[in-house]
């Protein structure tokens, strides 16, 4: 499970992107599927990961919130929740991850409590990328510098994060090879901060002068030669053709002003950032690779969620799940084996922030921001603009009734729940 950060939807060039090559993204989902409607279960970092691990809606657990400060034994992923490295483990792969976790900092919540065999990178929300031994360590709110990890052990590095990260994984699959394995590796790349590493910034267009947008097309470009690395060891050891890939970003590119996650992410052609129910926070690059399974150069317009991973995953290693912890997600065995293949399903959201909501069911989308409704036909309007609330409203009161059943089922919100996104949502649709 490959994961990036804050990566925008319009930012790979099998997308439409230019402003820099992504040939290795591109390459692997030529290899594979490339899906259209692949989404998270929440527009930000910490929520969208639980949803994807555990293979259940967030919601349903009352992991709604990014674990920043406070009472540690009450941070993070709650402990009666199953991963699915818990469940392959259990069934006897190796498991490791290596990147960002972001699910809690005390040894209940660590990694390797949740079923993680080996734990390379940080624990909170964001970290620096160029490291330097010499660096004292240093925590802030939600952020680390200098704090890497081994399992439990602090790290003194030289390098840059991405090209660390990525020698670990291919360390991990080495060393693990001849046995059943599962690997997470959860880069950085491309939240904040937008550092530059040498190996890639004579690469930048000269004509992109902003600092900010000239970071984050370096990350983009870092990220892109570690996938071409990664992908050229599993050629390499013949093991490409027998590894399923999901390759997700954990939400939307945050591409606002002001906000503390800015990172200058285009979305293109769709509406909204990271933080937000619109499309551009929660629709995301999805591509899925498994050469023994999936037909070369395939497109799906299935509409998925990142829940769905741990049900795909458990079907393909046929690991029944834990029957006291039933999965939200459904397996995408049927999608990834036969082109064409597509299923009706309902998606649903819940963001405390500016109260929102989002139901999808189909083409059709209500959506509500504070108190204002809307109903959009994304087959139309991928960018939410034309509210058609009045104009059909019985299709409108049918999604918004199926919203409000489904909240109906899930723990609420408590009172003194806060949220940590920085500045306010800006560019919320408008009447």
């Amino acid at each position: 499970i490959i994961f990036a950060d804050d990566l925008g939807y319009g930012d790979i060039g099998v997308h439409g992107g230019t402003a820099v090559p992504t040939p290795h993204i591109d390459a692997l989902a030529r290899s594979g599927v490339r899906c259209t409607s692949g989404y998270v279960t929440s527009p930000y970092c910490s929520p969208s990961r639980a949803g994807m691990l555990t293979g259940r809606s967030q919601t349903r657990f009352g992991h709604e919130f990014n674990p920043h400060v406070g009472n540690e034994s009450e941070l993070g992923l709650p402990l009666d929740q199953r991963t699915i490295a818990n469940h392959l483990k259990d069934a006897g792969y190796a498991t490791a991850l290596v990147g960002k976790w972001h699910q809690g900092f005390d040894k209940p919540h660590h990694p390797n409590s949740r079923g993680f065999d080996e734990f390379f990178g940080f624990l909170v929300g964001g970290h620096n990328y160029a490291q330097h031994r010499d660096r004292d360590p240093e925590f802030g709110s939600g952020h680390s510098h200098n704090m890497i990890y081994r399992d439990d052990k602090l790290q003194k590095l030289d390098g840059f994060l991405t090209h660390i990260f990525t020698d670990e994984a291919i360390s991990f699959i080495e060393r693990t090879k001849k046995n059943p394995w599962m690997l997470y590796l959860a880069y950085n790349a491309v939240h904040t901060p937008l550092e530059i590493s040498p190996k890639v910034e004579s690469r930048i267009p000269a004509s992109i002068t902003d600092s900010d947008r000239r970071g984050y097309l370096a990350l983009l470009l870092g990220l892109d030669d570690s996938i071409g690395r990664l992908m050229g060891h599993l050629k390499e050891t013949g093991a490409d053709k027998d590894t399923l890939i999901f390759f997700v970003s954990d939400n939307g590119g945050s591409g606002r002003k002001p906000y503390f996650a800015y990172n200058t992410g285009v979305n293109t052609p769709l509406r909204g950032d990271k933080g937000q129910t619109l499309e551009g926070g929660i629709r995301v690059p999805w591509i899925m690779r498994w050469p023994a399974q999936i037909p070369a150069a395939s497109i799906s317009h299935q509409c998925m969620m990142t829940m769905d991973v741990s049900a795909t995953i458990l079907e393909a290693a046929s690991v029944l799940p834990h029957p006291d912890y039933p999965l939200d997600g459904i397996s995408l065995m049927p999608v990834l084996s036969r082109p064409g293949y597509a299923f009706d399903r309902p998606l649903y959201w819940r963001m405390n922030h500016r109260q929102q909501a989002a139901h999808r069911d189909g083409n059709w989308k209500y959506l509500k921001v504070e108190q204002q409704e809307y109903l959009f036909d994304l087959s139309l309007d991928a960018r939410e603009r034309a509210n058609l609330s009045a104009r059909y409203p019985d299709r409108f009161e049918s999604l918004k009734a199926a919203w409000h059943a489904w909240n109906a089922g899930m723990p609420a919100i408590p009172d003194d729940a806060t949220i940590s996104l920085g500045y306010g949502v800006e560019n919320m649709p408008q009447r």
